[in-house]
This record gives C-alpha cells, sequence and structure tokens, in this order.
C-alpha cells in the first residue's frame, strides 16, 4: 500500500506539473456548463435538478477521459522511462493501481468543481441532495471505467494518438451498447437473452439509474468489476512488454 500511495501522489503532482490537468478540468468545466444550461435546457425544464448535467456526462468522458489517460503507459514506453521504473522496488500491479488511483483523482477535482452548478439548482429550487450526492458517485465510478479501458489502452502502444484513438473506439462500444439503435440491429437474428446480454454491457444502461439517485448494487458492482478486469488486463499487457 506505501508503495502504492507513492506512486499515486507522484503521478498526481505530474499531471499539475504540466499543463494537462489544468487544460482537462478547464475543458470539462466549460463543456458541462455548455450542455447543461444550453443543450439540456436546464432553466426551461422548470425542475430543480442536474439531471441535464449527468445525462451528457457519458458522452463527455468519451473523449476527455481518454485524452488525459493516453500518456500513462504511451509516455512512459516512448521515452524509455518504464524501465527506469521496473527496477525500482515496485511490482507492475502497484505501479498501475499508482497511477489509475492519480488520474481518478484528477477526474473526482474536476467533478468536485462543478460544484457551481448545483448552487445554481439549490439557489433556484430545493433539489433532493441525496440523489445528486448518489449522482456524483455513480459518475465518478462510471469515469474510473472509463479510464480503466484508456489505460489498457495506453499500455498497448508507445504512440500516444494511437492510444487515444483506440481508447475512444472501445469506450464507444461500452457506451452505445445499450443504445436502442444498436439492439434493434440484434432483434431480428438474436433472442433476448442475446440482446439483454449487449444491453448489460452498455454504460448508459448501468448510469441511467445513477444519474437519477439510484445507486443499485448490480450497477456499482459492473462499474467496479469493469475497472478491476480493464486494470488486470494492463498489467499483463505490461508485463509481456517488459519481457520484450
Amino acid at each position: 500500500m506505501r508503495n502504492i500511495w507513492i506512486i499515486t501522489k507522484r503521478e498526481f503532482s505530474s499531471f499539475f506539473a504540466t499543463p494537462v490537468a489544468y487544460v482537462f478540468i478547464a475543458i470539462f468545466l466549460m463543456l458541462s456548463s455548455i450542455f447543461t444550461f444550453f443543450i439540456g435546457n436546464l432553466f426551461e425544464r422548470g425542475q430543480a435538478d442536474l439531471l441535464p448535467f449527468f445525462n451528457f456526462h457519458p458522452w463527455l468522458y468519451l473523449f476527455l477521459v481518454p485524452a488525459i489517460a493516453m500518456r500513462t503507459w504511451a509516455e512512459e514506453r516512448k521515452s524509455g522511462s518504464i524501465e527506469l521504473l521496473m527496477t525500482l522496488p515496485v511490482s507492475v500491479g502497484e505501479a498501475v493501481m499508482g497511477k489509475f488511483l492519480a488520474a481518478w483523482g484528477v477526474l473526482a477535482l474536476a467533478l468536485a468543481l462543478t460544484f457551481p452548478l448545483w448552487l445554481t439548482v439549490s439557489y433556484l429550487g430545493a433539489p433532493d441532495n441525496g440523489i445528486i450526492i448518489a449522482a456524483y458517485i455513480g459518475s465518478w465510478l462510471m469515469a474510473g471505467a472509463f479510464l480503466a479501458i484508456s489505460m489498457c489502452m495506453s499500455a498497448m502502444t508507445k504512440n500516444q494518438v494511437v492510444a487515444f484513438i483506440l481508447a475512444i473506439v472501445v469506450c464507444f462500444l461500452f457506451v452505445v451498447s445499450g443504445s436502442g439503435i444498436v439492439l434493434d440491429a440484434f432483434q431480428h437474428w438474436a433472442g433476448n437473452a442475446v440482446i439483454d446480454t449487449v444491453a448489460s454491457f452498455s454504460f448508459l444502461t448501468h448510469f441511467e439509474s445513477m444519474a437519477k439517485g439510484v445507486l443499485a448494487l448490480n450497477d456499482v458492482g459492473y462499474f467496479l468489476i469493469t475497472m478491476g478486469i480493464w486494470l488486470y488486463a494492463s498489467l499483463v499487457i505490461i508485463e509481456q512488454k517488459k519481457a520484450d
């Protein structure tokens, strides 16, 4: 645990040693405001909640999370610093977890800085704060799933652009697998069991109830398991690359 904490602090600081974290947070806050007030029609809805804000999170994360995660391993491999990292008394698993927790911490900070939106809704009406807190937790868990996938793609290549594109493609598949268009394509030849299975992989399917403040165990478990699987895949890939 001590090594994980050390790596987490080192990586978290490195995000702010360059403009990466600042640019990410600024873009996230700007797009969140635009989607909430203008596209989500917060004022026109006449309801004191943040549902328009949370409904756009899967699409924000689809592009922004791969952008912040693409450098985590690709840059290490390109610069050769991964060789130095592997000579330290740190296991690959500890390095993977440390890097993940650092980036997840940046995402948590970006979410926390959207509190003016919460204050705005509270000023305009009397929202259910318990629902909003639950939605924030759900959004953070979903962001972690996006991040784990994106870090795995970063571990596969030395090129950050390639890692970014691969992460978007894979994350996009997880987002849209439960959409009506995709499920309609399966209805003509697949049974209900197949359709339900495809829909169960969708981030949208599991986040929909979370955005409304319902933290169901199966939804929370889905995102935690997704994180675990993709982080383990990152560990396996890095071990193989190290052997090469």
